[in-house]
């Protein structure tokens, strides 16, 4: 990116009204991209001047002609460019002469190998001309009739801002919308973001009075965290709805490929976007349904979600998907069953979901959603209606619509009209009165998910103070210097714990010892049994070649299972760096659960806390929940109770209740830890032992930042 600053007025002006645009390479020839954006610029009703520029005459109604750019008139405030990428940097310049402040490069060969787009920039820099691409498929602003693309169809005038990092999947967005009369405040093909980016976009149709929502498919960010804050911002005025692709890591390694921006992890995207409210759809049909629904509902519910049915069954099925997703059912009130009691018949499911039976007249479904809307406990309410012979349809929608406006307490209501004929005869009366209405039950639950992460709690605008004194975040950081000064980059087991303890984390003793006999002599001041670890700058899985013997029961037995470890482990792995063992009495808690905690850092958004279920197995259980930091307390306790392994946490049996606070503090003290110092690139507590008597760290591993990719394969 160029500017230090975001796009300014005067080019989202340009962008969103241009006085005058001139075509950079206007062809004659229909099949060229010149050509093409020609034409549609012509076709498009435009409100500005058009200049088509080539040596060579080009005639079109609608455009004037100039042989190049010296010879333009001004004002013009907006140049697309659609020439061979070796001519660019110098038409860049040219822009800048002339005083034009905003270029979008369609071009595409313009790369750091071949020199050009380090040329381009540069051009640019000097110029003070922001570009949009290079390699794009150009923008759409239907408002003021431009259409300076080469898509195949024009785009209808809306309020949905559409950003897409594929160019391609932006024509057939355009097609899929206008068959389904959605209409555009913008509609950008990104390209690769060589200047401005796509924060800087979010922002600029974040102020868009015209836009009521951004609409985005990213492939990948080359700067998350930037991402994040412009987000944060947009969102409090309308919403952020992302379709992110690379969700497999087949997937993951072609978006990469193609828009050369760092795809990271999808489990990350999804952590990231849900702490700020950014919702995160998987199909073009959701991108759009959650565009209906959060530009229909603008008020933030809760994540308790009712029910009200004609059918049993279609409330079932809307049960079960929404135990995949954002929001839970809600429990209804003792008074609120009362109420249901007294205007349903004595069939009724007495629970949530409210199965009003098959024959629900229009007065029977006012009865059911007064009485559900009147639930402190209920945050929204989805009303649904399979068709039958026994009840008019145009009157339960009329009555439907009715309840919820005398309601007027501002829960979200969606509706679900089941059957196609019966959701033809809804939908206008329902779209009139301001009410998402779906087909299914499916899409009618995953309306109701894209409220609950809309409503999502942001991450703060400012860093959490630390909670460690001064005194010990310096020692900590005398830790990570003398780390580095030896020219290391993976600290020692003992130097990792010792950064743990600085943090308030609990750490079971743990000594070194240079040689087998020094083993021995290390046992001498802890309680049998003991255990014995290799340590080794390059060995990650200690256990996985016999670098951890436990259970030892005196010093002459921990010596003894030194000396064959170092034999096994030569053999094993003979290049290895072995320097030395770790000794530390037996922690034994029978009882206790393994977990891990731990930093890692992504591609896109940096560092990265996790936890989950640990041990050995860490890799095979997959259980994990991941956050951005810095985190509060409220966000710890909700990243734990993520987890699978948050049910046992609870208590079972005659296996006692964990306390859950122990392990907060452990994740809050991680937190911390990463923005104290950001030279961690990974972190690993496993296992990380937790009861009811609190958490002990057996094993933890730091690497700092500047490692060797084999080092850091793992947490990438």
């Amino acid at each position: 990116m160029l500017a230090e600053t975001d796009m300014s007025s005067l080019e989202t002006e340009a962008l969103l009204a241009p006085r005058a645009v001139a075509l950079i390479g206007a062809s004659r020839d229909e099949l060229s991209a010149g050509g093409a954006i020609l034409r549609n610029l012509a076709a498009g009703r435009p409100t500005f001047d058009i200049y088509a520029v080539n040596p060579h005459s080009v005639e079109i109604e609608g455009a004037r002609w100039f042989p190049d750019i010296e010879s333009l008139p001004e004002p013009c405030d907006l140049a697309i460019i659609a020439v061979p990428a070796r001519h660019i940097p110098d038409m860049i310049g040219k822009l800048g002469q002339k005083g034009i402040r905003l270029a979008v490069v369609i071009s595409a060969g313009l790369s750091d190998e071949n020199g050009l787009k380090p040329a381009m920039l540069e051009a640019a820099k000097v110029a003070g001309v922001r570009i949009l691409g290079p390699n794009c498929l150009g923008v759409l602003i239907p408002r003021a009739g431009l259409n300076a693309s080469f898509a195949p169809t024009d785009a209808l005038a809306g309020g949905l801002a559409f950003l897409s990092q594929s160019g391609a999947l932006a024509t057939a967005i355009l097609d899929w919308a206008k068959a389904r009369n959605v209409g555009f405040s913008a509609v950008l093909s990104i390209g690769d973001m060589a200047d401005i980016d796509l924060p800087e976009l979010v922002e600029a149709f974040g102020d868009d009075p015209q836009t009521n929502a951004i609409l985005i498919y990213l492939e990948g960010l080359t700067n998350g965290r930037r991402f994040l804050e412009a987000a944060r911002k947009v969102r409090a005025k309308k919403p952020v709805i992302v379709l992110k692709a690379g969700r497999s890591q087949e997937a993951a390694r072609a978006a990469k490929s193609h828009t050369g921006a760092l795809a990271g992890s999808y489990d990350v995207y999804r952590a990231a976007f849900r702490q700020i409210g950014i919702v995160l759809v998987e199909s073009l049909d959701e991108l759009f349904d959650a565009a209906s629904v959060l530009s229909r509902i603008t008020s933030s519910p809760g994540d308790r979600l009712a029910i009200v049915s004609n059918g049993g069954g279609a409330g079932i099925l809307a049960v079960d998907e929404l135990s995949n997703l954002p929001g839970r059912l809600a429990e209804l009130a003792p008074e609120t069953v009362s109420k249901l009691d007294q205007v349903l018949p004595p069939g009724w499911s007495r629970a949530n979901p409210v199965d009003i039976i098959g024959d629900a007249p229009a007065e029977r479904y006012r009865g059911a959603i007064e009485a559900v809307l009147g639930d402190n406990g209920v945050d929204a309410l989805l009303v649904m209606s399979c068709p039958t012979a026994l009840a008019a349809t145009a009157a339960v929608v009329d009555e439907v619509i009715r309840t919820v406006e005398r309601a007027g307490n501002g829960k979200p209501v969606l509706a679900c009209w089941l059957g196609e004929n019966n959701a033809r005869l809804a939908r206008d009366a329902f779209s009139h009165a301001g009410i998402a209405l779906f087909e299914t039950p499916d899409d009618a639950v995953h309306g109701f998910s894209y409220l609950v992460q809309a409503a999502a709690k942001p991450l703060a605008d400012h860093v959490v103070p630390h909670r460690r004194d001064a005194e010990a975040i310096a020692e900590a950081r005398r830790i990570v210097d003398g780390v580095r000064e030896d020219g290391r980059v993976v600290m020692s087991e003992l130097e990792a714990k010792q950064l743990l303890d600085l943090f308030g984390v609990p750490v079971v003793p743990t000594r070194r010892a240079a040689t087998p006999g020094d083993v021995a002599v290390a046992c001498e001041h802890m309680k049998p049994p003991y255990v014995v670890k290799i340590v080794s700058p390059d060995l990650t899985h200690k256990s996985d070649i016999g670098g951890v013997v436990l259970g030892l029961a005196d010093p002459q037995a921990a010596k003894a299972a030194a000396e064959a470890m170092l034999q096994r482990i030569r053999k094993r792995r003979p290049r290895a760096r072995l320097e030395g063992f770790s000794v530390q009495p037996m922690i034994q808690r029978k009882r206790a659960h393994e977990l891990f905690a731990g930093i890692a850092t992504d591609l896109a958004f940096g560092p990265i806390l996790m936890m989950g279920a640990g041990g050995t197995a860490v890799e095979v259980l997959a259980d994990r929940a991941i956050r951005l930091p810095p985190i509060e307390r409220e966000e710890a306790e909700a990243m734990l109770g993520e987890t699978r392994i948050s049910k046992l946490l609870a208590g079972y049996r005659d296996v006692p209740a964990t306390r859950r606070d122990s392990i907060i503090d452990v994740l809050l003290a991680l937190s911390e830890l990463s923005q104290a110092l950001p030279e961690i690139a990974e972190l690993d507590v496993n296992p990380l032992l937790a009861d009811a008597e609190g958490v002990i760290a057996l094993d933890a591993r730091v690497i700092l930042s500047g490692c060797p990719p084999e080092l850091t394969e793992r947490s990438q």
